[in-house]
């Protein structure tokens, strides 16, 4: 009897294999699969780095309290995690979201978020891209929050820079609040979006903010700083540090400032979606999204 069951197991692996050659089955894990291929970086390290808004070390009255710099190796496990998911965001997006380094890596000192076409669909879909979180890592109360990026343009491409509280306080999105730093849209390549959501589950939620121009170029072509300042009674929008944007709680009256929770940051480039809609004939992959580094500055305590 067992001489016949190794007899009928050595005949069943046989035929996998066989089976595998012929078809073209590779039993091969994601991370294998999905090799970051470099000749696809379009960027620069020199002048990619150094074009656009200049770098500002320090903030007057602000101590800076939490930082990344992105200038080692690897993405730093101890400042952002990976979602993974294709949900499409409660969005209609395109993408699936990986922690593949073919999606997201750092190199010559900026993060590179990378989104890309597949040739075939990964779990249905046709793109695959990267969200970063810092929610396990670091959540903040207050503060401003400075991220230089270089973000990518062309029709269905939507690169974010927001916040999403630690807990759902008052609950479920937008009850607890979010924060947009900077949204933009890939067919609008000079605008620049910032915008806060609150109110009640949808269809009742509810949202505000405003938009500003770049006034040279489009926000591909060279680094910009997007800013945040929050405190208890309001929320301000900077462009290389020129203040484009403020709500405050009468802004939501009578509707609940949920804006007095830690939040954390995320970093994400979408493709597709109910807004920017999808990307058309003239869209090119891969896109780039390139963080030159996020820091995160606190009010000076006041001396008695």
């Amino acid at each position: 009897m067992k001489k016949s069951n190794d007899i009928q197991a050595l005949y069943f692996i046989t035929l996998l294999v066989t089976l595998a050659s012929c078809s073209g089955i590779a039993f091969i894990k994601q991370d294998e699969l999905y090799i970051s291929k470099e000749d696809l970086i379009e960027e620069d390290p020199i002048t990619t780095r150094i074009s656009g808004y200049s770098r500002v070390e320090s903030r007057e009255g602000f101590k800076l309290v939490w930082k990344d710099e992105f200038d080692g190796n690897e993405i730093d496990g101890f400042n952002w995690q990976h979602l993974i998911d294709g949900d499409g965001g409660g969005n209609n997006e395109l993408q699936y979201y990986t922690k593949s380094k073919a999606n997201s890596f750092v190199k010559n000192g900026l993060l590179h978020i990378k989104a890309t076409e597949q040739s075939s669909p990964l779990h249905g879909c046709n793109y695959t891209s990267a969200r970063l979180h810092s929610r396990g890592q670091a959540n903040w109360k207050y503060g401003r929050f400075d991220i230089r990026a270089k973000l990518p343009v062309q029709k269905g491409i939507w690169p974010a820079i927001w916040m999403l509280p630690k807990h759902n306080t008052y609950g479920s999105w937008p009850q607890s609040g979010e924060i947009d730093i900077v949204e933009t849209i890939g067919h609008e390549p000079k605008n620049i979006y910032g915008t806060i959501h609150y109110g009640q589950k949808w269809p009742n939620n509810l949202h505000t903010g405003d938009t500003t121009q770049l006034t040279k170029g489009d926000v591909s072509q060279a680094f910009h700083l997007y800013s945040v300042e929050w405190d208890s009674e309001e929320i301000r929008w900077y462009l290389d540090d020129k203040l484009f944007a403020s709500k405050t709680k009468h802004n939501l009256a009578p509707h609940r400032w949920p804006f007095d929770q830690p939040f954390y940051l995320i970093l994400n480039l979408a493709v597709g979606g109910n807004w920017p809609g999808n990307p058309d004939k003239e869209t090119v992959f891969p896109k780039y999204m390139f963080v030159d580094y996020v820091r995160v500055y606190q009010k000076n305590e006041k001396k008695s």
